[in-house]
């Protein structure tokens, strides 16, 4: 398995980096359904994430939202029989993918190798580009930061042993640009040849066109939560990232990133 930290320049000094999403988001990952997570800021690590689920239990309104985005921008593709999480555990670790690279919202949509539906998934600034989810058999009870952290020894050790392989809807394979560069696939490295009046080239149906609305909304209504309460001290963050100010990711309307508390395995 990949870590964070010790590897090429860039990745920041992490080791089994964590990063904290709101649910429903952070199990859409880990079930391998999200492909493609949005944020403000670039990613600074390639290899295995673990992904933490923060402490706000989701609004029925808002699972329901995000779960007829996937429904529709599957069907793009063909892909009708989706298998949502049966529940959306709060104030856990529920597992982890491989980050494999990062590029513009901009070039995704244009990026024709791969699927149409990926494609769509992409809503803003950056996009994290995310493969082999894996989910833990019994997530673990823990605190998050802010941004992405490094996973604790002791956590990690626990964890690593419960992991299993899940497989998605469409899993897909990014192409790296260079093959031997696993930081190659980077925002700009995949624009050249890209025509600038050059779009998605897919079609959005009346449906598939109300459900990025009522994604984005869901997505914008939590951002807006997150606005009314205080900042929370992170800890483990590289010196790369604690030079960039937490704030903006509040404004990201695609951005699921929350501190929350307490540190223990638990069975739920």
């Amino acid at each position: 398995m990949r870590r964070g930290g010790g590897g090429r320049r860039g990745s920041g000094n992490y080791t089994n980096p964590c990063l904290t999403m709101h649910q429903p988001w952070a199990s859409l990952l880990v079930y391998g359904i999200k492909r493609i997570e949005g944020r403000s800021w670039t990613a600074p690590i390639r290899g295995c994430l673990w992904i933490h689920a923060a402490s706000k239990v989701p609004e029925e309104d808002t699972i329901k939202a995000m779960e007829d985005f996937y429904r529709e921008i599957y069907a793009v593709n063909g892909i009708t029989d989706i298998k949502f999480p049966e529940h959306y555990p709060v104030s856990r670790l529920l597992g982890c993918v491989d980050v494999v690279g990062c590029v513009r919202c901009d070039e995704l949509a244009s990026w024709e190798a791969v699927p149409e539906g990926v494609r769509l998934e992409g809503q803003t600034d950056f996009c994290w580009l995310c493969e082999q989810p894996k989910k833990l058999l019994v997530p673990f009870e823990m605190r998050g930061y802010q941004r992405v952290y490094n996973l604790e020894k002791k956590i990690y050790e626990a964890a690593v042993r419960g992991l299993v392989s899940v497989e998605g809807p469409m899993p897909v394979k990014f192409p790296l640009p260079d093959p031997q560069d696993p930081f190659s696939l980077k925002p700009g490295s995949i624009s050249e040849g890209f025509s600038e009046t050059e779009a998605s080239g897919v079609e959005k149906s009346e449906s598939l066109s109300a459900a990025i609305a009522g994604a984005r909304a869901a997505a914008t209504h939590k951002s807006l939560e997150e606005d009314k309460m205080p900042q929370s001290y992170s800890c483990g963050r590289s010196d790369e990232e604690s030079s960039v100010p937490s704030h903006t990711e509040q404004h990201n309307p695609f951005s699921t990133t929350k501190a929350v508390v307490a540190v223990k395995p638990v069975k739920i």
